[in-house]
């Protein structure tokens, strides 16, 4: 009988694992463990192995919120750190692969029903083409998806590290109070969840407001009930992440579609659709009819990670 490979999605607050036997895509005791009540990625993984009752496994794909292209890996978001090596000598197994989760969100799209997709605003997807993948969540994680004779081709990126780029006076307003909160800022420090509590915290101080909320969900539940600051919050953000998607769709001659993933879209999925995020996508002057004509799409699948990393795990175009 084959012994399953496990397979994991692992950010900045979670670590998601699961089971699967190689060469399909039938998840199984899928399981999610906070990063913080583990020391590092070792006993994350063995703490998972014992809650499921697994034998140890022979093979594993790992996607992390961070560049893995050395052998030690350092995450960007939380502290663990590790080096490749010595982790599949750890765990005893004979194939190891450590990929960026967008990495694995990329090559997870093939496997992802048409119902757990919705498209906003107009545009298509072309056959044969490139694909976007982005998403916020605890950062922004940014990745392509290239069509090769054979496999999906991932191309890993770390576009959430480049800089902010304002498009009118008021959003030059908010990056100098960015600035001053962070120095350089990137389009991840807006794009994320800390970066929509700091919207609403930056436009309770430009209306001379006491900022009363203290998380994200937060600031999305306030403007579901009319908050006028938390609301302006939540649109300013759908509107920055149509600039930013519709700049890197351009960069990476996405016709394949761009598809948004994450934990946060999904969630404020009403707000996407009245907001000027698909005006702000299309708003790139003489370029403008070519980001209108792609078509734009939210990832409601809970488990696109690891669906990537059982892609990964025997994809020859994934080293």
């Amino acid at each position: 009988m084959t012994r399953p490979a496990l397979v994991g999605d692992i950010g900045g607050t979670n670590a998601r694992f699961a089971l699967v036997t190689p060469g399909s895509f039938d998840l199984h005791d899928i399981e999610t463990l906070p990063c913080a009540d583990h020391a590092n990625l070792d006993d994350a993984v063995r703490a998972y192995l014992d809650m499921v009752g697994s034998d140890a496994p022979r093979e594993a794909c790992l996607a992390f919120a961070c560049p893995v292209h050395d052998d030690v890996v350092k995450m960007t978001n939380n502290p663990w750190r590790f080096s490749k090596k010595a982790m599949k000598e750890a765990l005893g197994l004979d194939n190891f692969k450590a990929i960026n989760d967008f990495t694995a969100m990329a090559l997870g799209l093939p496997h992802i029903p048409e119902e757990d997709l919705v498209q906003i605003g107009g545009g298509h997807s072309e056959s044969g083409r490139a694909r976007l993948v982005i998403g916020p969540g605890t950062g922004l994680g940014v990745a392509g998806l290239a069509p090769s004779q054979r496999y999906w081709i991932p191309l890993s990126a770390e576009g959430g590290h480049t800089s902010f780029a304002p498009t009118n006076e008021f959003e030059i307003k908010l990056l100098c109070w960015f600035q001053g909160q962070y120095g350089r800022v990137s389009i991840e420090r807006i794009l994320c969840g800390q970066g929509l509590l700091d919207l609403y915290r930056a436009l309770c101080e430009f209306s001379g407001m006491p900022a009363m909320l203290e998380s994200p969900a937060a600031v999305t539940d306030a403007a579901r009930e009319n908050n006028e600051q938390a609301h302006g919050a939540v649109m300013l953000f759908c509107k920055i992440l149509g600039d930013a998607t519709g700049d890197a769709a351009l960069t990476l001659g996405a016709r394949g579609g761009v598809y948004m993933c994450g934990g946060i879209l999904p969630r404020i999925l009403d707000f996407l659709q009245q907001s000027d995020f698909r005006k702000a996508f299309a708003d790139k002057g003489r370029m403008g009819h070519y980001t209108d004509s792609i078509a734009t799409w939210v990832v409601k699948a809970k488990w696109t990670g690891l669906l990537g990393a059982a892609e990964a795990l025997h994809n020859e175009e994934v080293s």
